[in-house]
């Protein structure tokens, strides 16, 4: 059986700006595997930052086509994962792991 590493369930930070504004709600929104479920995120994401998670909110994109330059390019989907912390707690994203 692989073992995996609790930071391999965890890609990135998104940081846009929608996700910023989610951040005033103790919401917090990072790029996970495809594999990733609710669960293991929620063991993860508490075991690495030491937070309490109240939910854990997966949203899968799409590959899609787009037409650049008179070429249709592949655009990769990924997943992303929306965290909600408990009243009172934060992430630092600025500091790293």
């Amino acid at each position: 059986m692989q073992k995996i590493h609790l930071y391999d369930k965890i890609y990135s930070p998104f940081v846009t700006e929608k996700s910023t504004s989610l951040s005033e709600q103790n919401k917090i929104v990072f790029k996970v595997p495809s594999k990733a479920n609710k669960k293991s995120l929620k063991k993860n994401i508490e075991k690495i930052f030491k937070v309490n998670v109240v939910k854990v909110n997966i949203i899968n994109k799409q590959n899609r086509r787009k037409l650049t330059r008179g070429r249709k390019v592949k655009i990769q989907g990924y997943k992303k994962a929306i965290i909600t912390l408990k009243k009172g707690q934060s992430i630092d994203l600025t500091s790293g792991i």
